[in-house]
């Protein structure tokens, strides 16, 4: 067993056992907290690791803890708010936008995120698997002119196996068409142990003289890019990919000037650009996390008065149905 594997084996899966970890005391927090969640608590220890501890408030321990609003049903949040089942060709393949289509890889994710939109996704018949590939093949030859990006997605595409990865390089490989690797994880963030020499390898081998790699991190808040975390980052541009981060505005988490200056920051100083602000999507069970507009718009304002502009992400909001990520602008 790999290490990044026995560290994800011995992650936190117990609201009690993390609560005591962190000496946040059940009594404080029973209110408002729910330890009985149909999508399940699941921390690395690592990520556990940059929370600070006694404090209920913390803005990493705030994105993973099961909260009793969960239950709440307003109107206008839905299971499928992006439009992911609507949009799927063959099990496990997703296009929505000219040029590039998304591979669900797997449904197993290092971390729950609560504010996730595919909470509610139906995995088990919409992830692929070996015996997918002749009807994926299919159709990504018989599209061969619109299809120039494939988008490794899931769950978390980096939670396979370094064989299984490269079994999939082999196969898509086989398309003459792909100009860009596309692959969005949380990985080098909340579990930077995945990054080793391995997995290293097997990226390497996606690089090609027409084909590049991109790497897509999903991170919130500053205090995510300590420890292990940016060497981790170093390590992957040293093979050569572009790395980019994606962020989700989250209410009482990054909705402050400061932090979202300083996320821009630390990504940039350890060779990753900002790349995208996500409003949040309206999935059942995330209501809380969600700010008004009228604030984005006044925190992206001062985004821009305060950071030169490679240093600030698009903010932007996913509409199903759309062929584009919707620009938020004033």
């Amino acid at each position: 067993m790999e290490i990044w594997q026995q560290e994800l084996r011995e992650g936190f899966q117990n609201m009690e056992a993390l609560l005591s970890y962190l000496e946040i005391p059940h009594s404080h927090i029973q209110e408002k907290f729910d330890s009985q969640s149909e999508f399940p608590l699941k921390v690395p220890r690592s990520f556990a690791e940059r929370m600070e501890k006694g404090n209920p408030h913390d803005p990493l321990f705030l994105q993973v803890i099961p909260q009793l609003q969960e239950k709440l049903s307003p109107q206008n949040y839905q299971h499928d708010a992006v439009g992911d089942l609507i949009a799927l060709k063959s099990k496990g393949l997703i296009q929505k936008y000219h040029g590039r289509v998304l591979l669900v890889m797997t449904g197993a994710c290092a971390v729950h995120c609560r504010y996730c939109f595919r909470r509610h996704f139906p995995y088990n018949e919409n992830s692929l698997n070996p015996q997918d590939t002749h009807q994926l093949l299919s159709y990504l030859q018989d599209n061969p002119s619109i299809i120039e990006e494939i988008i490794f997605s899931g769950g978390d595409p980096l939670l396979l196996s370094n064989k299984k990865l490269e079994e999939w390089v082999q196969i898509l490989h086989q398309l003459p068409n792909i100009k860009r690797w596309r692959i969005h994880t949380r990985l080098a963030s909340v579990l930077p142990s995945r990054i080793d020499d391995g997995l290293l390898r097997v990226l390497a081998s996606f690089q090609k003289e027409d084909r590049k790699t991109i790497l897509v991190n999903h991170i919130n808040h500053p205090n995510e890019i300590k420890r292990e975390v940016p060497a981790a980052l170093r390590q992957l541009t040293s093979i050569g990919i572009t790395l980019l981060n994606q962020s989700v505005l989250l209410h009482r988490i990054n909705d402050q000037l400061e932090t979202l200056k300083l996320l821009s920051e630390k990504l940039f100083h350890n060779g990753v650009l900002p790349y995208y602000l996500h409003l949040l999507d309206r999935t059942q069970g995330t209501h809380h996390f969600d700010i008004p507009e009228t604030k984005a718009k006044e925190l992206y304002a001062q985004l821009l008065a305060n950071l030169p502009g490679y240093l600030v992400p698009k903010l932007v909001r996913e509409i199903q149905g759309e062929p584009n990520k919707t620009l938020v602008t004033n």
